[in-house]
């Protein structure tokens, strides 16, 4: 079956682990994300409805502006992927425009510009909550027309969200499944790259993600949580059963130097009573 790739370029995005984490997400009626980022796993499974949460509200601006301003909202954003724009002087003066910008339309059509041509696609701030990726010097920033409508379609049945993880698993109830995709453990000491969003995600916060996985399946609602492969995240997950995956990480620049890195999926499954 076809994958629906995500509109935005997104580090740590879920498209190469897509069959992994589908064979192990129960079923149910409704799919909460308590970390959606680019949304592969709700562009790729078929619950009847979505809550998807993410605290970057940026990005849950843009979801809701897709999903509710659909032509508007593309025909805005190509007018943008132009050969004048795409070089480093008019980059970083729309970069700045958007971190001044206060109109939600705008700053969704700009957040798509920076995403396609800034450096590898990622999405970070500084801590006065400054977008400040780099140009990406790229030959021909891609449009994703296609992906943007199949992601308005399936957005229908979706809400999104600006809340904490915690806030959000709050919502589920006896007809949800969650899945959980949280900034990585790092693998090492110096890959301690944990600051996406100007909030950075502590051992704490991953021992207390798990902590809620335990409390939400012990009243019959499943879990499923992706991660590096790691002895703490064994042993933050150890209610869970544990499967070991193995993935192709597509956030170094060079090619060559791409790693396979073991992953784990955490599946807490309620039990049968």
């Amino acid at each position: 079956m076809k994958k629906n790739r995500a509109f935005l370029k997104w580090a740590g995005g879920k498209y190469p682990l897509l069959n992994d984490i589908e064979k192990h997400l129960p079923k149910g009626e409704c799919l909460i994300e308590p970390f959606v980022g680019a949304g592969s796993v709700f562009l790729n499974t078929n619950y009847s409805r979505y809550i998807l949460a993410d605290i970057n509200s940026d990005l849950i601006d843009l979801y809701g502006i897709v999903k509710t301003r659909t032509d508007e909202y593309i025909r805005a954003a190509q007018a943008m992927f132009t050969p004048a724009n795409n070089n480093a002087e008019v980059y970083y003066q729309l970069r700045t425009e958007f971190n001044q910008c206060k109109d939600k339309l705008r700053r969704a059509v700009l957040f798509l510009y920076l995403n396609r041509h800034g450096y590898n696609g990622l999405c970070r701030y500084n801590l006065k909550g400054e977008f400040n990726v780099p140009f990406g010097r790229y030959k021909k920033p891609y449009f994703p027309e296609a992906e943007l409508l199949h992601f308005a379609l399936k957005a229908q049945n979706a809400e999104f969200h600006c809340l904490s993880y915690e806030a959000c698993m709050e919502l589920a109830d006896k007809n949800s499944v969650v899945y959980c995709d949280p900034p990585y453990a790092p693998l090492s000491a110096t890959a301690n790259f944990t600051a996406y969003h100007t909030n950075s995600f502590s051992p704490r916060e991953q021992a207390h993600l798990a902590e809620m996985a335990e409390k939400l399946v012990s009243r019959q609602i499943p879990v499923l949580i992706s991660n590096h492969d790691t002895p703490d995240t064994r042993e933050w997950y150890k209610a869970a059963k544990h499967y070991q995956v193995k993935v192709r990480r597509s956030i170094s620049s060079n090619g060559g130097t791409r790693k396979k890195v073991d992953e784990l999926l955490a599946l807490y499954r309620p039990v049968v009573r």
